[in-house]
């Protein structure tokens, strides 16, 4: 049996109110059977997190840096593949737990050298049960997905159950090669979260990226989804509101239009279309037959602002600040 390669896992913070959740986060590293080479926890611009989270986890072998780049969570990233040492980063979330196996089931697949990134299952952990806005075929089981999950970060009805090759990696529990930041360079720090804004689509910017450098260099590359590896997302009270759906949408939208602007809309849209066209029918109409209006409405809703959104990001000079790394640009030094 092949060996498993070196992990080097990252876990983003930015804010002394998640504390116990970050605690959570690098506990449950800790705790796996597979001891990575090293984790990094990379504070994005708050010094006082940063004395905090090297009190606490610095004696316990873990690596506390801040983030020398561009504010937000691309660039805190890009400060972690900057210093990781292991062949596999690991990516999880500063609200994210993994559970046991979590690690080992992210690396397995690595055995396969057309492998070149693979993601986990991110189960939510709701404030009190599932809401109404982000509806489910199984409301009352904490395992189960719904439409509109993606959300709060969290996989969602319409994909994969078991392993399968998938277009990109969902951020809050996912890993790649470390050499894909050497041929494609790091993170856009133009896209993704910062703070509470909720831009994104950074991840799947750079998946579809290196997917097509690999492809161009006559290599077949594979990004795989694997349920074995599973994590628990914990889901704020702020983030179960009609507010925060529609605000989510709208941001997921502009985000798109950034992505199709920069690597195509064929590959951007790819999963999209399967998604709107099949997926969320369904969903509006099982809510529709159990008599629950407002969940019908919360996902159509979301669709609308998000089509919306995608509108308006493709009119000319919305998104034109966007820039992607060089190949092999990571941060200075690298």
């Amino acid at each position: 049996m092949n060996a498993l390669p070196t992990a080097t896992v990252v876990v983003c913070v930015y804010t002394e109110k998640r504390w116990f959740d970050i605690k959570a986060a690098v506990e449950s590293v800790e705790a796996q059977d597979v001891t990575p080479v090293e984790t990094i926890v990379v504070v994005d611009h708050n010094e006082r997190l940063r004395e905090r989270a090297e009190h606490e986890f610095g004696p316990r072998g873990v690596v506390v840096v801040a983030n020398e780049r561009a504010q937000g969570l691309s660039g805190a990233r890009n400060t972690a593949v900057e210093l990781a040492s292991g062949e596999v980063i690991v990516f999880l979330d500063d609200d994210a737990a993994a559970r046991p196996g979590w690690l080992a089931a992210l690396l397995a697949p690595y055995t396969d050298p057309d492998v070149i990134g693979v993601g986990g299952i991110a189960h939510p952990k709701w404030p009190d049960g599932r809401p109404r806005t982000l509806p489910g075929s199984a409301p009352t089981d904490p395992d189960a997905t719904g439409e509109l999950d993606w959300v709060v970060g969290c996989t969602y009805t319409g994909q994969p159950t078991e392993r399968s090759e998938m277009r990109n990696l969902m951020g809050c529990n996912m890993s790649l090669r470390a050499e894909v930041f050497k041929r494609v360079g790091g993170f856009a720090e133009d896209m993704g979260r910062i703070g509470k804004n909720p831009l994104g689509c950074e991840e799947t910017e750079l998946c579809i990226r290196a997917r097509q450098a690999y492809t161009a260099d006559g290599r077949t590359p594979r990004i795989l989804f694997e349920p074995r590896a599973a994590v628990d997302h914990r889901v704020s009270d702020d983030r179960v509101s009609w507010r925060y759906l529609l605000r989510r949408g709208w941001a997921e939208g502009i985000s798109k239009a950034a992505v199709s602007r920069v690597v195509g809309t064929g590959d951007s849209l790819s999963t999209e279309s399967s998604y709107t066209m099949k997926v969320l029918p369904k969903g509006v109409i099982r809510e529709a037959k159990d008599r629950n209006p407002a969940s019908a409405a919360a996902i159509v809703a979301c669709f609308g602002v998000t089509a919306a959104g995608y509108v308006r990001g493709r009119l000319p000079g919305a998104t034109a600040h966007v820039r992607l790394p060089a190949a092999g640009e990571n941060p200075p030094g690298a």
